[in-house]
């Protein structure tokens, strides 16, 4: 079981969960990544993220694949969310399931790490001074003022 998907609504890490469960497996490893209120010194009121969803989702596909045959899970699962996020929402959830808690850990690992420096999605951060600014999410720093 993999499924992937860029996403407009609340991502729910227990659906998820549900969505790799299975008695074959004995280890579940969740990732949940959340909008923090501080990002790089500077206090955070907001982030707009932005996708090319068609790529974004081809690249996490290849990402996956790419995490099955390196850790042996049966079952992954990605979701990140675009749009609008306030402070404590979930930005990206994975699942990753196997028969043993090391390779689903190191799966799921793999996997955001990729994410990170692959995969076309963007956040602008909104301040709590006002100001916007891209960043680059493979940097944890501001690219441009917006």
């Amino acid at each position: 079981m993999r499924r992937v998907a860029i996403v407009s609504r609340e991502i729910t890490p227990a659906a998820l969960i549900a969505e790799v469960q299975s008695a074959e497996f004995g280890a579940i490893s969740l990732f949940v990544g959340t909008v923090r209120d501080t990002n790089d010194g500077r206090s955070v009121a907001a982030i707009d993220y932005s996708a090319y969803t068609e790529m974004a989702e081809s690249e996490l596909e290849k990402i996956i694949a790419e995490a099955e045959d390196r850790f042996g899970v049966a079952a992954l699962v990605v979701e990140h969310r675009v749009g609008a996020l306030a402070l404590g929402d979930v930005s990206v959830a994975i699942a990753a399931a196997h028969a043993h808690r090391g390779p689903a850990l190191d799966a799921t690992r793999f996997v955001i790490e990729e994410i990170k420096t692959r995969v076309p999605i963007w956040k602008l951060e909104h301040y709590i001074d006002g100001g916007r600014e891209w960043v680059d999410p493979s940097q944890g720093r501001g690219v441009i003022s917006a």
